[in-house]
């Protein structure tokens, strides 16, 4: 598990993170999100242990990581926003020295190398020099030297900046199934990739955590629209009648019907169904409500 409790960072007078906290448990896929400055880099710096809070804890399988650093370290396959690569080393020189500097042992060296090519799709640039390799390529060999050693958590920084989007698919499918094995941080900006990899998202916005949401809970809106063929006077007063109904506004939809907006504390589109047949309206469309990712990112980035 990761556990960050209160973490705040100041950078002379501009405060980074202020009393940042959150747990990730095993197994979890959870999305890092923040507008540019939000402190996202800093709070996996921080995680990491390449930079030392100012303030709170961060615990790693129950190591604390300031105490613990290398311990910590072991368990963790980074993947930082721009991956520090060798240019005039191989691909596979590369990663025979990660594996030097990971500890791998030599009878393990060539079995945790081919799975670590085969799954970023690098099986073909062995022998190449990484200064010959497309930023993409860079990319994916940023990833592999993330997961070369199996680690126990893996935190990546963006991690399909630079991929096509045949590549940004096998990536997204790579990392799904890493976390069979690995609990996974993944920061990006990109938030359709967010939405089709995590559980869990965790939003940072001026230093601060304005959200910590399951994915699949966010998608449960309680909002409900109601289109009818023709407007009745009794239309909004008999959905404000109705239990579970916190707002009731008016609208019209794109093919200028009278529509309404319907706000609940519970999903009321089953009483709102029944009080239409039981008034007779002319009903085009009634559907529940869904929010997306962006929307929810959008709304909390323009009211902070």
């Amino acid at each position: 598990m990761i556990h960050v409790q209160n973490i705040a960072k100041s950078y002379g007078n501009i405060q980074a993170l202020r009393g940042v906290s959150f747990d990730i448990q095993p197994g979890e896929i959870v999305g890092l999100l923040g507008p540019n400055g939000a402190g996202k880099s800093t709070a996996i710096k921080i995680i990491t242990g390449f930079l030392h809070p100012d303030e709170g804890l961060v615990e790693i399988d129950g190591l604390n990581v300031l105490r613990e650093l290398r311990a910590v370290q072991a368990k963790i396959g980074y993947l930082s926003e721009n991956t520090p690569l060798y240019p005039e080393l191989s691909v596979q020189a590369y990663l025979r020295m990660i594996a030097d500097l990971r500890s791998i042992p030599e009878p393990d060296f060539i079995r945790r190398l081919s799975d670590a090519v085969y799954g970023v799709g690098l099986q073909d640039y062995l022998t190449r020099p990484i200064a010959s390799l497309s930023k993409g390529l860079r990319q994916r060999l940023g990833l592999a030297q993330a997961i070369l050693h199996k680690p126990q958590f893996l935190i990546l920084d963006e991690p399909t900046v630079g991929l096509d989007p045949t590549q940004i698919v096998e990536i997204r499918a790579l990392i799904k199934s890493l976390a069979q094995e690995s609990t996974i941080l993944f920061s990006s900006h990109i938030l359709s990739e967010v939405e089709a990899i995590c559980d869990r998202v965790v939003i940072i916005i001026n230093g601060e955590v304005k959200a910590d949401q399951r994915l699949s809970e966010l998608s449960r809106s309680n909002d409900a629209t109601l289109v009818l063929q023709n407007d009745s006077d009794d239309v909004e007063r008999s959905l404000n009648a109705l239990a579970g109904v916190e707002r009731v506004q008016p609208l019209r939809s794109l093919d200028d019907y009278p529509a309404y907006r319907i706000s609940g504390s519970v999903d009321i589109t089953p009483r709102i169904y029944t009080v239409a047949r039981e008034r007779d309206w002319a009903v085009r469309e009634l559907r529940r409500d869904t929010v997306t990712l962006e929307s929810f990112f959008n709304q909390l980035a323009t009211t902070a």
